[in-house]
């Protein structure tokens, strides 16, 4: 297990192709997919983002979404991580977890552990967040981690509300 980051309750790893079967598992759910529109058609499909999206990410940059397992027993709970998005010039934090681990802060634990890896070991200036609006949870995360509001705008022809974090240590 490559681990990345390390929280009093969690781990984060880089993904791997074996792991097709937890993104499948994961994007089934149709409360969990109800914000980010990309329900998981099969395994294949599961292996296909993590051969195109996930994984190049951490060749490319250095970072990305990494799997999230929770301690002690290090049970699969979903994922969080940074995102390069060359086409926008920016870094974007995401995340999504299986609905029974909602509530409990592990959305929040974990969006801030890579905020913090990013500005501190990768030597980020500028980290951003977006959501959906009616997505009051993930917009919780997103402030409860410090990010600043900036603005609603249209990114893949559907309204967010966007949220910004600086780097400190970079002015």
């Amino acid at each position: 297990m490559n681990v990345v980051i390390e929280t009093e309750r969690l781990l984060l790893r880089t993904f791997t192709l074996d792991d097709a079967p937890l993104i499948y598992d994961l994007n089934l759910d149709p409360d969990v997919t109800r914000y980010t529109l990309d329900p998981m058609a099969d395994i294949e499909k599961a292996k296909e983002v993590l051969e195109k999206t996930i994984l190049p990410q951490y060749a490319l940059y250095d970072h990305g979404r990494w799997a999230v397992h929770v301690r002690p027993g290090l049970e699969f709970i979903g994922w969080c991580g940074l995102k390069t998005r060359p086409e926008m010039n920016e870094i974007d934090l995401g995340y999504r977890f299986i609905k029974k681990v909602w509530g409990k802060g592990y959305a929040t634990e974990s969006a801030y552990a890579c905020i913090k890896y990013g500005f501190e070991n990768l030597g980020l200036k500028r980290i951003v967040g977006r959501s959906l609006p009616a997505n009051a949870a993930s917009i919780r995360v997103l402030e409860k981690c410090g990010m600043t509001y900036v603005g609603e705008e249209v990114i893949e022809g559907l309204l967010h509300k966007t949220y910004e974090a600086y780097n400190p240590f970079i002015h």
